[in-house]
């Protein structure tokens, strides 16, 4: 006879396995260290054996080339710094980069959340919680830090139940990450990897800017939101109410200690550059609000200047036909728009609230960005030398054709394959939780694979998006569920990894539904996922 302790049991053995073998993984560089060396033997063994493909639309054989032979070896000697250098989410990633890094040192981006849950109405807070959970991704990590403890303490200001605030809060970050109504780094950072894999297709589809995947994300952020509410307000607080589970948070005597380590104030360092803020009251003072209007004049003076210069019919941002689409300067100028729409109002916040004091310290906070993007700059180096491998072996194209044949022959190249495509990114997000090393990984291999079955490289990324992020809330792997675990231990002192689970589980499945939803409605109606970019390659 089976009861809620077995039930428990058996769910904390299933955790405890994901979480031994997700420990058996090796560091991300060390990963592709080790893919490199395998990748190198495997198209060294498949040269010898005289491997050559046909890829679809092209008149000559592609031949696999191997990597420990003389030319492999000169060529790796050759272009060891440009295979770094050259790696496409460099240039995005990094130059975005500088700009939300003011916007969020200075405390422009969680005053603005701060200012979006404080004035939501107390029926309209899940979805607000919801809403900006799910868009908060253009903060970064930091969004896993600064949302679900302030949602907790809307929904106690509101008379709601604080946890159910926190428990939505974390889930809708986490779960939603991959998406926002917003270009952020990661969409940089996404289709850089996406253009760096497409090499050698004689058609690899429309060019994948940061924008790409702008109308699939906006319409998912909207549906995300509502699921998220309905999920907090429906599932969640109804839940914790019968529980009778704690409102108020357990007295720590070092609750109140400096989170984030940083010296004590001085007044000769603007406080942008002592850390991040870390303010989640609910309430603005008047600096942040005053603040946040200058934001708000310069973003919409800035949106004004851009739409003037692109909109005439002479623009240098057309493109020969006096088009946008489906290539054009605009698209190509995705970076730099972002990057001003970012730092221009980030600059007006800064100066007008007094977080930033002068202009020198604009670029010392620039550093701090680069000092955070340090782990992810030395694992491009290796990130960047796989791809190129990859690419230069044809070991890549090899994949792609006999999968596609394989596809092929059992009938499998429709939407279902697209379908297994997204489990499969689910069950490794269990595993790898760092979104540009599984997409580095599966878009290797599917992007080519899915491009000669004839869908866009960028229908491809947005069906990723789906399965990199949906299951990261309920995962050992990922590092900021055990920040959680400590917010969630504030009011239950008991709570452990299978607490954390069982509140996060509401969410992942209808998140899940939900966004397969959302893109079976873009490839069934045809609808473009972003700007030029179609389900299907023409």
């Amino acid at each position: 006879m089976s009861g809620p302790g077995t039930t428990a049991t058996r769910t904390d053995r299933a955790l405890a396995t994901v979480e031994r073998l997700g420990n058996r993984l090796p560091d991300p560089f060390l990963l592709f260290l080790g893919l490199f060396l395998l990748v190198g033997v495997i198209s060294t063994v498949l040269q010898v054996l005289g491997t050559a493909v046909t890829i679809p639309g092209s008149d000559e054989e592609t031949a696999v080339r191997g990597l420990f032979t003389g030319d492999g070896l000169s060529w790796l000697t050759v272009n060891l710094g440009p295979n770094f250098i050259g790696f496409p989410p460099l240039v995005t990633v990094v130059t975005i980069l500088l700009a939300v890094t003011v916007a969020e040192r200075t405390g422009l981006l969680a005053a603005a959340i701060r200012a979006s849950l404080g004035s939501a109405p107390r029926w309209l807070l899940p979805y607000a919680v919801g809403f900006v959970g799910v868009n908060a991704s253009v903060m970064a990590d930091a969004a896993f830090i600064v949302v679900p403890p302030l949602a907790a303490m809307v929904f106690k200001a509101a008379g709601r139940h604080p946890l159910a605030g926190l428990v939505g809060g974390f889930a809708a970050v986490g779960a939603g990450y991959s998406t926002s109504m917003l270009v952020t780094s990661l969409d940089a950072l996404f289709s850089g990897i996406t253009n760096s894999v497409t090499a050698g297709l004689p058609d690899p589809g429309a060019t994948v800017t940061p924008i790409s995947n702008l109308w699939f994300n906006m319409a998912s952020s909207v549906v995300l939101a509502l699921v998220a509410g309905l999920v907090i307000d429906r599932v969640v607080e109804p839940r914790l109410v019968r529980e009778g589970a704690p409102v108020d948070m357990v007295e720590d005597a070092d609750a109140d200690a400096d989170i984030d380590g940083s010296p004590a104030e001085d007044d000769d360092v603007a406080p942008a550059l002592r850390a991040m803020p870390t303010d989640l009251s609910p309430d603005l003072d008047p600096g942040e609000r005053r603040g946040l209007r200058a934001a708000g004049i310069v973003f919409a003076l800035l949106a004004i200047v851009i739409v003037a210069v692109v909109l005439p019919g002479g623009s240098p941002w057309r493109n020969e036909d006096g088009n946008f689409l489906p290539e054009s300067p605009l698209l190509d100028s995705t970076v730099f728009i972002v990057f001003v729409l970012f730092l221009g109002p980030a600059l007006a916040y800064g100066f007008t609230s007094g977080s930033l004091r002068r202009a020198a310290d604009v670029p010392k906070v620039m550093g701090l960005g680069i000092k955070d993007m340090a782990a992810f700059i030395v694992l491009a180096f290796m990130l960047g030398q796989f791809i190129a491998l990859f690419n230069w072996t044809n070991v890549g194209s090899a994949l792609a054709v006999t999968g596609a044949d394989g596809l092929e022959s059992i009938g499998l190249t429709g939407y279902p394959a697209i379908i297994g495509f997204i489990l499969l990114a689910s069950v490794l997000n269990l595993f790898i939780v760092s979104g540009s090393s599984m997409w580095t990984l599966m878009g290797a291999v599917f992007v080519p694979l899915f491009a000669l079955l004839g869908f866009e490289p960028g229908f491809v990324q947005a069906a990723f998006r789906v399965g990199d992020s949906a299951t990261q809330v309920i995962t050992p792997m990922n590092p900021y569920i055990w920040i959680f675990l400590v917010m969630l231990k504030r009011y239950e002192p008991q709570a452990g990894l299978g607490t954390v689970i069982s509140r996060m589980i509401p969410f992942v499945v209808p998140f899940w539904f939900a966004w397969v939803a959302v893109l079976t409605v873009f490839y069934l109606t045809g609808a473009d996922v972003g700007p030029g970019v179609d389900i299907r390659i023409d």
